[in-house]
């Protein structure tokens, strides 16, 4: 194609868009215009995968030292919500992309939890908003449907909703802090992709098929959810032995488990591989709210029989500290960025950019036996420490991932929480049990899905 053509099919494209945006926007003159805003490059893939069997909803929740007041949390999210520009949206579906729209509506209903977490949203039963807060006896929960952020973009909306619910709680705090947002939240909506993308680059990510964990499910709409509750200065006692992070170790773990519970310790054709998302914004000094994070793979080959943990570890830690790099992770989200940015590609009606965002995500979710998400260690003002026990986080299933691991902490407490659709729980016993033998000690909770 030459110059000329590109750059006239490029304002065009461009015309088109701000044209679709315009005509969305446009509204009676007594209203106030509304707001548009575009999607991140990591978002543009939930909207065309989500679905009933496939929510793509993750929850994140915290534990308070009394039982939550629903009048008093309700209050709480009208005062936040408007507050928060990056949770106050609904989703668009334009010609060539989907966006997001300010939505102003009242905001969702809060609701004693019944149900079983990290169920599909549906938009035109929660006024049109992509996230629920409910609560059960001292938690409450925030779920997110990922198109609008990550796990960090959900923990600033999820402290501010805390605090502002404390405060109309407690009147000294209160009177003590008002009802400012706390200068720890960011309201940044920039998209740190396109901010911090550069060239483009090949392909980084691993496609080759891994192994997957199969077998008997629970009912349908049912989630398992196990907790294991640990101590993290023990566990830091525990990795400093090995000479390995709190993450690589339990990383490794998981893939033990998987090792011994499924493989029985034989070799294997396909690698037990897990996808490890990495958060971005302290490489690149980033205070977004929209997604901004990247998948490296922590990989054991299991091409050996019996092979020791301190082998699987190695290999893992070996797999993880290859690749995350600032050079390398630039490397694999500007590939990302590039093919969004393909001037073709851009031209390409959303239809047809569905069937080609579906092929490629099943193809990366084949090549990822499970993945293990690190929600890292959860800061809050001192002010409300006292009324706040913990913290915990998990991600819903994905195509051919039947078991999830998340990691969360707050003060001296980690959680590390399986969530899975199968009826086995041999690895989590496993992943557990190893934990106990290192010498870390384990509290176990359920949520009561694997009760008859």
């Amino acid at each position: 194609m030459k110059k000329k053509s590109k750059e006239k099919l490029s304002n065009q494209v461009q015309q088109e868009e701000n044209s679709e945006m315009k005509m969305k926007n446009r509204q009676k003159p007594s209203r106030k215009e509304i707001r548009w805003d575009k999607l991140d490059n990591t978002a543009h893939i939930f909207p065309v995968i989500a679905g009933e069997s496939m929510s793509n909803v993750y929850r994140i929740a915290v534990t308070l030292t009394e039982d939550i007041v629903p009048e008093i949390l309700q209050e709480a999210l009208d005062l936040v919500l408007p507050k928060m520009a990056g949770f106050n949206l609904r989703l668009r579906q334009g010609m060539f992309w989907y966006y997001f729209e300010e939505n102003g509506k009242p905001a969702p209903v809060v609701e004693e939890e019944t149900e079983f977490p990290c169920r599909y949203i549906h938009q035109n039963k929660n006024r049109s908003y992509l996230f629920r807060v409910s609560y059960y006896k001292k938690r409450i929960n925030l779920e997110v449907f990922h198109v609008l952020t990550d796990g960090m973009g959900g923990i600033n909306f999820l402290k501010e909703l805390t605090y502002q619910y404390l405060r109309l709680l407690h009147a000294p705090l209160r009177e003590q802090l008002g009802d400012q947002l706390s200068s720890d939240t960011s309201l940044n909506r920039e998209d740190s992709f396109l901010k911090n993308y550069h060239r483009s680059h090949a392909k980084g990510y691993k496609t080759r098929k891994a192994y997957l964990v199969k077998g008997e499910q629970l009912r349908k709409e049912e989630l398992g959810v196990i907790h294991g509750i640990m101590p993290v200065s023990r566990l830091k006692e525990v990795c400093h032995r090995y000479q390995v992070s709190i993450n690589e170790y339990l990383v490794a773990t998981f893939i033990w488990a998987v090792y011994q519970e499924y493989l029985h310790g034989m070799p294997s054709k396909r690698p037990i591989r897990v996808a490890v998302p990495v958060n971005l914004r302290p490489y690149f000094q980033s205070i977004t709210t929209k997604n901004f994070f990247i998948m490296v793979s922590a990989e054991y080959g299991a091409d050996k029989e019996n092979e020791s943990f301190e082998d699987v570890l190695k290999a893992v830690a070996d797999s993880l500290r290859s690749q995350i790099t600032k050079e390398h992770l630039e490397e694999l989200f500007s590939y990302n960025v590039s093919n969004e940015k393909h001037l073709m590609a851009r031209a390409v009606p959303l239809p047809l950019k569905n069937i080609a965002i579906r092929y490629v995500y099943t193809s990366a979710a084949l090549a990822n036996t499970s993945t293990v998400t690190n929600i890292g260690n959860i800061k809050v003002a001192d002010e409300y420490k006292p009324y706040i026990q913990s913290f915990h986080a998990f991600l819903a299933m994905s195509k051919g991932q039947e078991i999830k691991g998340t990691i969360c902490s707050y003060e001296d407490e980690l959680v590390f929480t399986f969530s899975s659709i199968l009826r086995d729980t041999s690895i989590q016993k496993c992943f557990f049990r190893k934990l106990a033998e290192d010498g870390v000690d384990v509290t176990i909770e359920s949520n009561g899905a694997y009760y008859e």
